[in-house]
């Protein structure tokens, strides 16, 4: 399946019914630490949990609640990040998957620069310049 890169937050949800419509709530976390705002107005894309393997044959998992989506970074790991805006206290502020957030101290607004990551929360993480430009 291609996922297109103007993919700002991916969850799961049910359609629930209301009235004469059909309601898909997204989560708080989404608004949050995405880039999506309330009152506006996005494309949604629906993917069936049923996913046919080659045979035809069903391979859905069994239904359970939907969780909520894990950082997409792991201490430790590195990534190549633009600084997007500057922070309350003067960090840098880079997002990656999901409009998830990676503070980067030292760093100012257009810098491109290669992070290590040293700290992950779920809704930001902490990343350390160890390259300056790329």
């Amino acid at each position: 399946m291609e996922i297109s890169e103007k993919l700002l937050c991916l969850f799961s949800a049910d359609v629930s019914a209301e009235e004469d419509r059909y309601v898909i709530e997204v989560p708080r976390q989404e608004v949050e630490t995405g880039d999506i705002e309330p009152e506006e107005v996005y494309r949604v894309a629906l993917i069936s949990r049923d996913e046919a393997d080659g045979d035809g044959e069903s391979t859905a998992k069994p239904q359970t609640a939907p969780s909520e989506p894990q950082p997409p970074v792991d201490v430790g790991e590195t990534r190549y990040v633009e600084i997007e805006d500057i922070g309350k206290q003067g960090d840098g502020i880079a997002r990656v998957e999901r409009g998830y957030v990676i503070i980067v101290p030292g760093a100012d607004v257009g810098e491109r620069v290669k992070v290590e990551v040293t700290e992950v929360k779920s809704n930001f993480a902490v990343g350390e310049i160890i390259e300056e430009t790329f």
